[in-house]
């Protein structure tokens, strides 16, 4: 087995700056939670690549890891190791499943890869999404899911769906209500048992990112939503059609301006 690293800056060159008009707000005295100081110092969002093969069992991985350079601040350290962890785990669990396979190949081998986009950056929230292909030796057909990353940096915290909705707020039946008009229109078969698949569970919308150009974008994975042949539907929301559930205060509000 050989490991061979190799690292490449993404093309473009993004910056995350906080503008502070006459330095960070006051603390709030009735409150016990420090004051993270304003991030002020550029950052960029560069990529590390990994490459490995195996010859019993045969595979081949190939991994792309995000990281935001420089990394002096804590939280941007705490960015780089979330993302890693996600990069690793996926990476982990493919080697298990090899754990299984036969030393003697059926066809090719099998393959693992994962690429990442960034969807949407804005002030410190960035949205990154993970697409991951993988094929294990003998199967009828490849198969590939998402993973999305929400992060505030200022903050220092991953977010949730749950962080850019009102309190109490139905937003998950709202999404599923415009997801379901939007799936039913499309030639993917939604309609023959699969409406499920995006009915307001959590679950169901654990993929989304936020989209510099105003979209709320979930992602539904291949059989979640459609059949296999299908592949995985993308449902682009406005934040024009959320206005009564979003809280315009919260990590949409970069978006929202």
């Amino acid at each position: 087995m050989k490991t061979i690293l190799k690292n490449t800056l993404v093309t473009c060159v993004l910056t995350v700056v906080v503008l502070a008009c006459g330095g960070p707000a006051p603390a709030d005295t009735n409150t016990s939670q420090p004051v993270l100081p304003v991030m002020v110092e550029p950052v960029e969002l560069k990529s590390s690549t990994v490459n490995e093969e195996s010859q019993a069992p045969i595979y081949k991985i190939t991994a792309q890891t995000p990281y935001l350079d420089p990394a002096t601040d804590s939280r941007v350290q705490a960015f780089n190791e979330a993302v890693k962890s996600i990069v690793d785990g996926e990476v982990a669990a493919f080697k298990g499943g090899m754990a299984e396979m036969p030393a003697e190949p059926i066809s090719a081998g099998s393959s693992f890869d994962i690429q990442h986009q960034l969807i949407g950056q804005k002030g410190n929230i960035w949205s990154i999404q993970f697409n991951i292909n993988g094929y294990a030796d003998g199967a009828a057909h490849p198969y590939h899911y998402s993973i999305t990353f929400n992060y505030d940096l200022q903050n220092g915290k991953q977010l949730i769906l749950d962080d850019l909705f009102l309190p109490n707020s139905n937003y998950l039946q709202v999404l599923s209500d415009i997801s379901k008009t939007d799936l039913t229109s499309r030639n993917i078969g939604f309609e023959a048992g699969f409406q499920q698949g995006a009915d307001p569970l959590p679950g169901n919308y654990r993929n989304w990112n936020l989209s510099n150009e105003g979209f709320l974008v979930i992602t539904f994975d291949e059989g979640q939503v459609s059949a296999y042949a299908a592949g995985p539907q993308t449902v682009t929301i406005p934040f024009s059609s959320l206005t009564q559930v979003i809280n315009a205060q919260g990590p949409l509000a970069p978006f929202l301006q």
